[in-house]
């Protein structure tokens, strides 16, 4: 299964494991859960912690059981965050082939390359305004595959660094 949801990049991967850490070992439901995030990592709404909540489950490092939300065992190092955001986040593999080129791409470039993937129910669920959508969406992937040491910021646009 490949997630969509993924917050924006922070500073750094510390974030990542603060989340971790945040969500519960015993399960708990999604509304206790955000409610978790938000007090221990100091997200600033409901939102922006359910969207993490998502990552992390896209990252391998939280799971959603029968019983509710429960933090996986799994280490982020940045070997197994760089595995499971390629193969788990959707666009992600798609974002880093565009840049197998000899130059730098503009994240327009990339969303150009990207844009006949994006699922056609998505493209009627936002309307008129879904490419505005999808292009934030791109542009966070390449803000992660930064951080994450996939990719980098040259001259103006995102290169492969792998």
């Amino acid at each position: 299964m490949r997630f969509k949801l993924l917050p924006e990049p922070p500073k750094s991967l510390d974030l990542v494991a603060d989340a971790q850490r945040a969500v519960p070992l015993v399960p708990g439901s999604e509304d206790d859960c955000c409610a978790r995030l938000m007090r221990r990592v100091d997200f600033r709404s409901r939102d922006v912690a359910r969207t993490w909540l998502t990552f992390l489950r896209a990252l391998e490092l939280a799971s959603e059981t029968s019983s509710g939300f429960v933090r996986e065992s799994t280490e982020p190092t940045p070997e197994h965050l760089r595995a499971a955001f390629r193969e788990r986040v959707y666009g992600a593999r798609e974002v880093l082939a565009s840049l197998d080129s000899d130059e730098p791409k503009s994240v327009d470039d990339v969303f150009a390359d990207f844009e006949e993937r994006v699922p056609v129910w998505e493209t009627h669920r936002a309307a008129g305004d879904w490419r505005d959508v999808w292009r934030e969406r791109v542009e966070r992937i390449l803000g992660w595959a930064v951080l994450l040491d996939l990719a980098a910021e040259r001259d103006g646009g995102y290169v492969r660094v792998e």
